[in-house]
């Protein structure tokens, strides 16, 4: 019986990845440098999946950046913006980044199904030449085997890939599919002969499928096939059930079918009932999405239905998708709660559950395991720190009255122009400023003790001030704080809630080099304290434009925690909004009336299927909705959401009924502004107009082309300037280059719009 994973999260145990891709951007190392520490993390993962007991070893999961863009390099699908950015290395980071010295933008970026992690969007161009570029994934398979394993190599699956690019310029994606399988079964071909298993992973079989997806899958499938003479091939799906596509991938050839039991364990019976002979079932049993340990006998009660019904030798056990999504090792978390760290497993002990799945299906003898699993589910169950009387008898006195405005959109703009004496088009920023070396190295003296916190809260209101200082002489028109005191914008707000733990070590990877540190949501919500009053309220108290109030909505705080899995999602995202909401009447107490909840992460939780979106929406915009609903008319509401699609559910959206809402545009090229064209968003509207993301100094008249573009679709009565995101990623010498740039767009536009609208008034 094999026994593997779908991937391995690839940032290392100290985040090592992390630092040798910042090292070598900014010259500090090179690239056989970079190469070495790849290579190193590679070995390691293998020998972790060796010495838990499982079989086989993933090979190809590893990236530099992303696995899309990696497949992107492999079939040589660079745009052709890149063509003259050097070697392969710098051109593939040059796609992922941008180019600031040749003023090339990046790729666009986006979500990863309903993850928080961010892919690079394929392009397809009518003049893009599909071809083998590289030799990656071959090379690292013959690697592993000659170091002893049992390599599984990953590729992303053509019909994924196809389903996840953008078309640009009048292109057809589909046009490219003979070339694309070609190379797949080029490079299939190659390892055939190295490994005893191939993974193919096609996520979108457990997403709405376009029609033209549906046509090539099978015919696309059966040529992978072919190619795989002396292997076998998985088909690998997660994140949820196959539904309706169960025929195509029963049909496809392969050797293997995947299925993510962890997130859909209802489309077992079915598939059981009608699995040819020729098909063997990998189990994704252990949840590849959240850090809890894996009910061992639960597990094994689903393994044993499967044992029974097709044999032993025709099964695989395994992670339900990849362990991508969880931090790397819980043995690294010497200061955890010893509570809550008996209810944990991250991906180094996800991958010894499996271990002992596959041990206990053979016969061998792991009693104790299982009944040290068992003691720590039941000490979870009954432990006092989950459950509160008084935060579920709050929750469950929430009334349709508490989730609207006092006033109609029209109403509270009114009453709000008068008070905050805007211009038109005004500007502001998404919330963070740039975390300097110096702030990190503060917050982390007065973590170990090293920097009373006298001193270190005197550090932070110097930053403020400067920040505050920079705004006032750039001339933006609604100010932000700046965040040096927060550390991530979901971690901040879990330190100071109840129910949340937060990790020392905890880290995955968002994007790229950028590492997260989810909170770990464990029990009933309550918010002791104010959060953010005080650092808000002194900002204010230096200057005498407004001041926004910047907090987390509770979708966001939801879809970036490590969840709970014994309650209700819905159910604590409402204890979390009540929380909000409280500090939100705070702020407004304060002396506050413009107040950003950013709920970045609400088009994250959409399910994969369409006939399940309203449900979903439903509950999360009524959450934000409670989040905002107590306070006065003259009280702005912002919002903010960036990097995913939105087109499909901007109705939604307009429901949440901020009165102003951001949203990321500019790598798309302001692309989002059709939905808005299709759909007249009633409130007011912040479309980006640069990418945070890179380097890059956008020119005045770039961005005010841009603005431009989206003054033709949106009144500019109603239309704010700001960039994509916060700017805590950023140094300050760019950011107040780009800040600038957008500030002077902002007033040429504006002259522009407000001369047009003179020139009217006297034809009038």
């Amino acid at each position: 019986m094999e026994a593997h994973i779908l991937g391995f999260p690839r940032i290392g145990a100290d985040r090592e990845l992390k630092r040798a891709l910042e090292s070598y951007w900014k010259g500090g190392s090179s690239l056989p440098m970079l190469t070495a520490v790849g290579d190193a993390l590679k070995e390691r993962h293998w020998h972790i999946q060796k010495e838990a007991g499982l079989s086989l070893a993933a090979v190809g999961d590893f990236s530099f950046y992303d696995h899309v863009l990696d497949t992107i390099a492999m079939l040589g699908m660079t745009p052709r913006r890149f063509a003259d950015s050097g070697s392969d290395m710098d051109r593939y980071f040059c796609m992922a980044r941008g180019d600031a010295d040749a003023n090339v933008p990046a790729m666009e970026m986006t979500k990863w199904f309903d993850t928080n992690y961010h892919y690079l969007v394929p392009e397809f161009t009518p003049d893009m030449v599909v071809r083998r570029s590289n030799n990656g994934i071959v090379e690292e398979t013959r690697r592993a085997r000659a170091l002893g394993f049992s390599p599984k190599p990953v590729l992303l699956g053509p019909i994924t890939l196809l389903c996840l690019g953008r078309e640009r310029e009048g292109a057809d994606r589909w046009r490219y599919l003979d070339a694309v399988v070609s190379v797949y079964c080029e490079v299939i071909a190659e390892m055939a002969p190295l490994c005893d298993w191939i993974q193919i992973d096609e996520p979108i079989l457990c997403a709405d499928l376009p029609g033209a997806a549906r046509e090539a899958f099978v015919p696309a499938w059966r040529k992978l096939k072919t190619s795989a003479a002396g292997s076998r091939l998985l088909l690998a799906t997660y994140f949820g059930a196959l539904g309706e596509n169960l025929a195509l991938a029963l049909e496809s050839g392969c050797d293997g079918l995947h299925l993510d039991l962890a997130r859909e364990k209802n489309q077992l019976n079915e598939i059981l009932e009608i699995l040819p002979d020729t098909i063997r079932l990998s189990a994704g049993v252990v949840n590849g999405r959240n850090i809890w340990k894996n009910d061992l006998g639960e597990s094994l009660a689903i393994l044993e239905r499967i044992e029974k019904r097709i044999g032993t030798e025709r099964m695989l056990v395994a992670s339900g998708c990849s362990l991508l999504h969880v931090p790397i090792d819980l043995d690294l978390e010497t200061g955890l709660d010893p509570e809550l760290r008996g209810w944990m497993a991250f991906a180094v002990q996800k991958c010894r559950e499996i271990g002992v799945l596959r041990d206990v299906m053979e016969g061998k003898d792991r009693e104790n395991v299982l009944r040290e699993n068992a003691a720590a589910l039941a000490a979870r169950r009954s432990s006092p720190r989950v459950f509160r009387e008084d935060v579920r008898r709050c929750a469950a006195s929430v009334t349709e009255a508490m989730l609207s405005r006092r006033s109609p959109y029209p109403v509270r703009r009114e009453r709000g122009k008068a008070k905050q004496m805007l211009p038109m088009l005004p500007t502001t920023t998404i919330g963070s400023f740039p975390q300097t070396d110096a702030i990190r190295s503060a917050r982390s003296r007065f973590a170990q003790g090293r920097l009373d916190r006298v001193s270190y809260e005197e550090i932070l209101r110097e930053e403020i001030r400067a920040v505050v200082a920079f705004q006032e002489e750039a001339g933006l028109d609604v100010f932000v704080h700046g965040e040096p005191e927060r550390t991530d914008m979901v971690e901040y707000f879990g330190r100071q809630l109840e129910g949340f733990h937060i990790t020392g070590n905890g880290w995955v990877q968002s994007y790229g080099s950028r590492c997260v540190k989810p909170p770990v949501l464990f029990g009933d919500v309550a918010r002791p304290a104010p959060m953010t009053v005080d650092w808000i309220r002194y900002a204010q108290s230096l200057t005498r434009r407004p001041m926004k109030g910047m907090l987390t909505g509770p979708v966001t705080i939801l879809n970036w925690s490590f969840v709970r899995d014994d309650l209700e999602r819905p159910e604590v995202c409402r204890q979390i909004a009540l929380a909000v909401r409280d500090e939100v009447l705070d702020l407004e107490r304060a002396g506050i009336h413009v107040i950003q909840i950013d709920e970045a992460a609400l088009r994250e939780g959409l399910p994969l299927r369409r006939r399940e979106a309203d449900a979903y929406l439903r509950w999360a915009v009524d959450c934000f909705r409670l989040s905002v609903s107590g306070v006065a008319d003259e009280t702005q509401i912002h919002t903010h959401m960036c990097y995913s699609e939105f087109g499909s559910i901007v109705r939604w959206i307009a429901a949440m009924d901020a009165d102003v809402i951001s949203i990321e545009s500019s790598r798309s090229g302001m692309r989002l502004l059709e939905a808005f064209r299709e759909f007249e968003y009633p409130n007011e509207i912040g479309p980006g107009v640069y990418d945070i993301h890179s380097p890059r100094v956008p020119e005045v008249e770039e961005i005010a082309g841009l603005i431009r573009a989206a003054v033709a679709v949106i009144p500019a009565e109603r239309l704010w300037i700001n960039p994509d995101c916060g700017l805590k990623t950023r140094g300050w010498p760019e950011t107040k280059a780009s800040l600038r740039n957008m500030v002077a767009a902002a007033r040429l536009v504006r002259l522009e719009v407000e001369g047009a609208s003179e020139e009217d008034s006297r034809q009038v």
